[in-house]
């Protein structure tokens, strides 16, 4: 492998490790998925332009990821396809090849899909965000998900102090709180007192998906559509794909 190739697979390893992560509910998991997708897939030459070389690793960890039993009436294709349309913001034709579909099948299951997303458990959210508008733009897009709003924390303290009041079964937290703090640090704190899933916001995912340390499983980029939002609450809360 040249440096130009190892170099553009280092830049799309982040993604993949995104899709793996929230496609199992975990980072352990996920991690080993794209370790055990890259074995098979450097086995064979890959391609060169950038986007092309994700659609292969995604497809790698596609072949790889355990197919489980439907949960909530979804199929592991189904999230598979919400997941690569949704999070890594594939066309339907890429999303298609990276699962070795036609077209018009990928685009019938990703329907079915889309149908079955307001179906998915409800969670109540706890929102950790310093910015007043987005805060109140995110309560809006998820309780258009079907989920119910515990409270929107500005600071670390606050999310600490809802949590603690009204323990939620979803956190949804940015990272960066200016002069309140850390959402990194707040989700900590709050998981040492509740087991709950969390989902990430920032702007530069990459940042999160290192593998290097612990890191979550679920990172959606900002800004982001109301479906990448319903996508990534309905993973975190039915917890991924699980081993048959």
């Amino acid at each position: 492998m040249t440096e130009t190739d190892r170099a553009a697979l280092l830049r799309a390893l982040p993604y993949a490790r995104r899709y793996a992560r929230a496609l199992v509910g975990s980072q352990p998991r996920g991690d080993a998925l794209v370790a055990e997708a890259l074995r098979a897939a450097l086995a064979a030459p890959l391609p060169a332009a950038e986007q092309a070389l994700r659609v292969a690793l995604y497809a790698a960890i596609s072949d790889v990821a355990p197919r489980a039993a439907p949960s909530s009436g979804m199929t592991a294709l189904q999230r598979m396809l919400l997941l690569l349309t949704a999070l890594e913001e594939l066309p339907l034709a890429a999303a298609a090849a990276a699962l070795r579909l036609h077209v018009d099948v990928a685009e019938a299951e990703l329907r079915a899909a889309r149908d079955m997303l307001r179906a998915g458990a409800a969670a109540r959210v706890l929102i950790i965000e310093d910015e007043p508008i987005i805060a109140l733009d995110i309560q809006e897009l998820v309780e258009r998900c079907g989920h119910s709003v515990v409270g929107i924390a500005a600071t670390e303290q606050e999310a600490v102090e809802i949590a603690r009041r009204s323990p939620p079964t979803l956190v949804l937290a940015d990272i960066n709180l200016g002069a309140g703090g850390d959402g990194a640090n707040a989700v900590a704190r709050i998981l040492r007192h509740v087991a709950v899933p969390v989902i990430f916001v920032t702007a530069y995912p990459e940042r999160l998906l290192t593998g290097e340390v612990m890191e979550p499983a679920f990172v959606i980029t900002k800004p982001f559509e109301p479906t990448t939002l319903a996508v990534a609450t309905y993973q975190a809360v039915t917890h991924g794909l699980r081993p048959l």
